[in-house]
Parts: structure tokens; sequence; C-alpha cells
């Protein structure tokens, strides 16, 4: 891994970032998608850089329409990233087509990609489908199996299972059926559990062990984004050389963070973003 290191060039000393690649869609919101991505990661301190696999016409309230990138050339964009910079760790989000997801797990193999974060976008915040019913079965047997860790929320472990996730007796017994579908560790998140409680659960297959990250729901409509921002988070943390347990713990403190920080923010009319710099202005703005 290459992160933040000195090397001496002479009289010289020559730095390099921690590095992470984000293919995902672009929320013309600002929100979600590619634009949380990365400001996640300038947040926790990696260089992020992007393959856009669709462009949505969205806002707090609705998604007005999706319009997909070609497969081949986001697999033009991820050769770009990789012959030149290279990445420290991957985060996958929406992936509309089996196609695009054959492209993206062939570059995955191709570049020899570690440290990948699937975080299996499916449904967007305000109801919309986002992504296409024959790609889940893609994704199932082509990206999982790649997966350092793959993010699903209950709706997204219930439609990936085939049955309703929806309680937290129900999600070690979840977790453990995903892991059957190839991923080497999957998180369920919690988010959408009913009550006071938004815990998430982390399943690390190689261990068996299973550790729950608890924290207290926040009362906030400005929520959209918070999955793509947490999966983001795990990146980078992974990215920076964290081990898996230490990544997830941090990204949820980063995520509580940023949800309690924005709560009384108001950005458009429906589901507003989450504050992804709230360390940074702090006391400033």
């Amino acid at each position: 891994m290459r992160g933040i290191q000195e090397s001496h060039k002479g009289e010289k000393t020559v730095k390099s970032y921690f590095c992470a690649l984000t293919i995902a869609g672009s929320d013309s919101g600002g929100g979600a998608g590619i634009q949380a991505d990365l400001k996640t990661f300038a947040a926790l301190g990696v260089f992020g850089m992007s393959a856009i696999t669709a462009l949505t016409a969205q806002n707090t309230r609705v998604v007005t329409g999706i319009f997909p990138v070609p497969a081949k050339f986001i697999g033009d964009q991820i050769d770009a990233v990789m012959e030149d910079i290279g990445c420290d760790a991957v985060k996958i989000g929406m992936l509309h087509s089996p196609e695009v997801i054959e492209v993206v797990a062939a570059k995955l193999e191709q570049w020899r990609c570690t440290n990948v974060v699937v975080d299996p976008v499916m449904i967007s915040k305000s109801g919309d489908n986002l992504l296409l019913e024959d790609a889940v079965t893609a994704l199932r047997e082509r990206l999982f199996p790649l997966a350092a860790l793959i993010t699903p929320n209950l709706p997204e472990a219930s439609a990936l299972l085939g049955h309703r996730v929806e309680t937290p007796d129900q999600m070690p017994d979840a977790a453990r059926a995903l892991a059957d579908l190839g991923p080497a560790n999957v998180l369920i998140k919690g988010g959408h559990l009913k009550g006071q409680s938004s815990h998430d659960l982390l399943y690390e297959t190689a261990r068996g062990t299973m550790e729950t990250f608890p924290a207290d729901r926040i009362n906030t409509s400005n929520s959209h984004g918070t999955g793509c921002t947490l999966s983001s988070a795990i990146a980078a943390g992974l990215a920076r050389g964290l081990d898996l347990n230490r990544a997830v713990a941090e990204a949820k403190a980063y995520i509580t963070g940023a949800l309690r920080a924005g709560a009384d923010y108001r950005t458009g009319k429906g589901h507003g973003p989450v504050h992804h710099f709230y360390n940074l202005w702090k006391n400033k703005y």
C-alpha cells in the first residue's frame, strides 16, 4: 500500500496520498452517490477518484431521471485511474445493469484491486428503484465474491436474501446468509430498525465473529446519503491501513457525528444531506 509515505530522491522529499476510488452514480443534489463519496474521502484524509456509472437527476425529494453511462466507458474510467494513479481501496455504489456489473468485476480482477467495499444500492431515499431486477443476480454472483465487505441496509438485505430482515434478532442469521454469497465480510446497517436504536452488525467471516456497533437514533430528516457516506468512510479507513473492525468503528463514529451536526441545517424540501465536513468546519462556519 502506498499511503502518505516519504521517499528521498537526492535532496527532495516526495510524498504520496492515501487514495480511494469510488465507482458509483452521480447525485445532482450533492447528498449521495459520488458526491458524498468524494466529500467523505476528503474529510477523512484520502485522495478521492471516481468512475461514474450513471447520471441521476435528483434532489432532496425525488429522482426524476437516470442516464446510464455505457459499460465500456465505465471500464475506460477505471483503466484511466488505475494505470496512472492506482488506489488503496475501492468503494462501489450504484451499478444499474448486469453488463455494468460484469465490466466492473472484470476491471477489479484485472487491476487486482483490494479493500473493495460494495454498497448494494437498490432503492433511493425517496423510494425509487435504482437497480434493475436482472442486475441483482449479477451483483450476488459476480461482484460479491470480490468484496472485502458488503454493506446492505435492512431493505437491501431483505431483497438479496428473498425474505424480510427487520429486527435485531434477525440480523445475525441474515449476515451469515449474505456471507454465503461470497463476500469476505458483511456489515448490515441498522438505520431502518424501529425504535431509538440504530446499531450496525459486522460479521467477520474468517474469524466467525459478530460485533455490534451501537448508536442512538438521531431525530433528523437530513439523512440523504448516509449509506454512501458510511461505506465510503469504511473504504477510507481501509485505504489508510486500518483493520476492518477499526475502519468500521471509525466510520460509524463519523456518520453519527455527520448526522448529528447536520440535523439543524435546512437544504432542500425533503431529505437533506448529512454534514460531511463537520470536523473541519467546526467553529468556523
